[in-house]
């Protein structure tokens, strides 16, 4: 054993063992402590009960007994009052099972059908494309109009002008799908019924020259020439003319009603769009717009109007512009616009979803679909090999129709989510 450090002794020793010698301080009496560094052994013989004095005399100080314990719970936590009765309280309803995230949906970039159209008219002026109600496609080669049926894909010719009249410069449906209004180069319009496969009636007298667009709002038809006026005409009425409408200084390009009824877009060559208001209309002053939008660089052909915001109409721009702007038409405010890198020549709105789609001309030629209203660019489709002059939808908003100046006519399913058409490559002609 090491008598020097006896601290060192290995406990672990059968021989040398020790125990450590470990304090409590809740057994100490600090006080009596004190009293007995201060005072003495002496003084606690003499008079052992003075610790006991000194205590009573600190409880007397302190207002309390020596009995009485500082930090301790005099009385039991009150017992918590229910706000709400249990018999009002209903059962939380079960978890909603969680969705699992939808699939992005799958664009098709091909056509699926493609249909050969020769000596289409390279024009970017005319608008020589229309699908009906009734599912049949019309589309203007030179004089002659065709009818081509989407459902059992036949083609038949309607009508070919006399070469003192044509070329046919515009096709559009009426809303019942049963008659065609068609614009000729000398400035008339012919109103036939295709299913009897006559003529009803020419409308004469609303234009000057060529009748490059047409638009229906319910009985009237609505022509744009490149006179730079826009005639509204009832085909009901012997006096077909209702109104001419002034404001453009250079040709009429385009026309389109809002789904409304309610407002006419219109496109000039004079790189200008303008509302027209039925209300406003009705106002004896010669230019009666209701907003001017000047902020395009190039003539405006391509309008078209939001299936499922009344107000909100797109425009775009041709090849010095090459943007697309998104216009509010109440409040006559732009809300975007987007560089689209080449020339606008049609905008067709997706109708199931918030899409939009432009079709282009040099130098890619082809079709950009995008995102409203992010506009971002979601997909683009390729195969013609001019410039898409002319895009229309299917009445059941799946299916888009091109025409293009390289004399083929496209399908393309880029819309379609319940359709499902296979692609293939033989070429029908339509005449």
């Amino acid at each position: 054993m090491n008598s020097r450090y006896p601290f060192l002794t290995n406990p672990s020793s059968s021989k040398d063992k020790w125990d450590r010698f470990i304090p409590n301080r809740s057994a100490m009496d600090f006080d009596y402590a004190c009293y007995m560094v201060m005072e003495g052994t002496k003084v606690r013989k003499e008079n052992p009960n003075r610790n006991s004095e000194y205590q009573k005399r600190l409880a007397e100080a302190c207002n309390m007994n020596d009995r009485t314990r500082i930090l301790a719970f005099k009385n039991k936590p009150p017992i918590p009052v229910e706000l709400v009765p249990k018999e009002l309280v209903f059962p939380s309803p079960p978890p909603r099972p969680q969705s699992k995230p939808s699939k992005p949906r799958r664009i098709s970039k091909t056509c699926t059908r493609i249909v050969d159209a020769p000596d289409i008219s390279g024009d970017f002026y005319t608008n020589l494309l229309d699908w009906g109600s009734d599912n049949v496609i019309s589309i203007a080669l030179q004089n002659t109009v065709y009818l081509w049926n989407a459902s059992d894909c036949s083609a038949s010719e309607l009508v070919t002008v006399d070469e003192e009249h044509g070329p046919v410069t515009s096709v559009s449906w009426s809303p019942d799908g049963c008659h065609l209004a068609i614009g000729l180069n000398d400035s008339l319009v012919q109103f036939w019924d295709t299913t009897a496969e006559r003529m009803v009636r020419t409308l004469r007298g609303g234009h000057r020259e060529r009748v490059s667009a047409l638009a229906w709002n319910g009985h009237t038809l609505t022509t744009g020439g490149m006179d730079g006026k826009i005639v509204n005409n009832d085909v009901r009425a012997r006096s077909h003319i209702v109104e001419t409408l002034k404001g453009h200084d250079r040709g009429v390009c385009g026309l389109k009603w809002s789904p409304s009824g309610q407002q006419l877009a219109s496109g000039g060559n004079d790189d200008v769009a303008q509302i027209w208001d039925r209300s406003v209309a009705s106002s004896n002053s010669p230019t009666r717009w209701l907003h001017r939008f000047e902020e395009h660089e190039s003539a405006v052909k391509a309008l078209a109007w939001c299936p499922f915001q009344g107000n909100l109409l797109a425009s775009g721009g041709g090849a010095l512009d090459r943007c697309i702007k998104l216009w509010n038409t109440q409040t006559g405010e732009k809300l975007n616009s987007v560089d689209t890198g080449s020339q606008v020549c049609a905008l067709l709105w997706n109708k199931n979803e918030p899409e939009l789609l432009s079709s282009h001309g040099f130098h890619e030629n082809q079709l950009i679909l995008w995102k409203y209203s992010s506009m971002v660019k979601m997909a683009e489709l390729k195969g013609h090999t001019s410039r898409v002059l002319h895009m229309t939808q299917s009445p059941d908003g799946d299916m888009v129709a091109t025409a293009a100046a390289d004399e083929t006519l496209r399908l393309w399913n880029v819309f379609g989510t319940r359709k499902r058409v296979e692609p293939f490559t033989s070429f029908n002609r339509i005449r």
